[in-house]
């Protein structure tokens, strides 16, 4: 299995990051591809976890080693595949979902795409008082940073575009995408921004 991956970030895409070493390029899978759009051309880690099954095997990949743990923690979930675990890191702030399932608060957990009551209640008996080990690495890998871009208006209708490209292939909706993009089209962002913006909205 692959810790990491070090090496130059090649593409950036809705749904992968390819990032090559040693003249190979790896396709993986990551919450928000778009993280890693400032590293583009620059070595970097990626923290992976390789998911094998009988019809794919797969690999995934996270800025930070605390992602890639709650990552783990997630597919382990009875109703949770890796879909729905890159769906709920893509919001980005793993100590949110934790307390809401230390907090055993449904209404919070049920906001991301594929995951119903049942869903959410098996994560509070599976995952709650065993996350200390995810919370214990918080800080110890510094994410990859934002960079504001100074652009056109046309370069920002773009970002706003690929965002909601990587929203709809994290699973969200076309009615929930609508409701959310006029609210974020005046804004100048980058489109890992966009995204991040826009998961605040989609979770209230």
């Amino acid at each position: 299995m692959y810790e990491y991956i070090r090496g130059t970030i090649e593409y950036t895409g809705p749904e992968y990051v390819v990032i090559e070493n040693n003249g190979i390029g790896y396709q993986v899978l990551t919450p928000n591809p778009y993280v890693f759009s400032s590293k583009k051309g620059i070595q970097t880690i990626i923290y992976t976890y390789q998911h094998v099954r009988e019809d794919i095997i797969a690999l995934y990949g996270f800025p930070t080693m605390e992602e890639k743990l709650m990552f783990r923690k997630l597919i382990g979930v009875s109703g949770i595949g890796p879909k729905g675990a890159l769906a709920i890191l893509a919001f980005g702030e793993p100590t949110q979902v934790i307390r809401a399932i230390e907090n055993e608060d449904e209404k919070f957990l049920v906001k991301f795409p594929g995951v119903g009551k049942k869903t959410a209640r098996q994560m509070i008996l599976d995952l709650k008082g065993k996350l200390h080990d995810v919370l214990a690495d918080e800080g110890t890998n510094t994410p990859v940073e934002n960079m504001k871009i100074t652009s056109s208006n046309n370069d920002m209708s773009e970002a706003l575009e690929e965002a909601m490209l990587a929203l709809s292939a994290l699973g969200y909706s076309d009615r929930e995408l609508k409701r959310i993009a006029p609210k974020l089209q005046d804004k100048e962002l980058t489109t890992d921004q966009y995204i991040k913006q826009s998961l605040q909205m989609l979770m209230t």
